[in-house]
């Protein structure tokens, strides 16, 4: 039996990530698939953990070769899920967690239309502006694309199947566990 797909998105600075942790603590049935990018690493990221850092050409190569399940190109770089890891995992039985953009959450819905879209969404562009600039990675210029960038990515939320509010970490961690838990499924909701 092939395990769930979920799709996540959101937001750079929405908390994706810090979600996803919470909310798969203690879960060993659960794959976090890693995404390969163009982009450089940060600080303290390793090769294979948080991306597989690849080369423009590498990844050209990539989507030559179908060998992507989705990819986009954004802020400058492309992102991409690597096809044959997803789908030899998903046939052992893992559910699969793609934390990705909407471009590729629709690219991933048309292929796989039984996967759940959810979508993580910031309390407010003010506050997801103070936590970018919190992070100390990116430029006021870079800052300022992120959020021209986020306001096109959240008004695309009511296409997915879930949209939680990033207000409250331990409330929106445990309304995201609610979901792979799979008491959720069908109809569209916002958290």
């Amino acid at each position: 039996m092939s395990g769930n797909l979920y799709v996540v998105s959101g937001p750079s600075g929405a908390g994706k990530g810090t979600l996803l942790a919470q909310a798969l603590k203690g879960r060993d049935d659960v794959w976090l698939s890693v995404s390969a990018t163009t982009r450089s690493a940060r600080e303290g990221e390793q090769n294979g953990r948080e991306y597989y850092f690849l080369t423009p050409e590498e990844f050209q190569r990539l989507i030559a070769e179908d060998g992507l399940l989705e990819w986009a190109f954004v802020h400058g770089n492309y992102y991409g899920t690597l096809k044959d890891e997803v789908l030899k995992r998903r046939a052992e039985g893992s559910d699969i967690i793609l934390e990705i953009e909407p471009q590729g959450a629709f690219q991933v819905q048309a292929k796989h239309p039984e996967a759940l879209l959810i979508f993580i969404e910031p309390p407010s562009l003010g506050e997801l502006e103070e936590r970018l600039r919190k992070r100390g990675s990116e430029t006021d210029e870079q800052i300022a694309a992120r959020l021209r960038h986020a306001e096109l990515e959240m008004a695309l939320r009511d296409r997915y199947t879930v949209v939680i509010v990033n207000d409250d970490l331990e409330t929106a961690a445990q309304a995201l566990k609610t979901v792979f838990e799979g008491s959720m499924r069908g109809g569209s909701m916002r958290l």
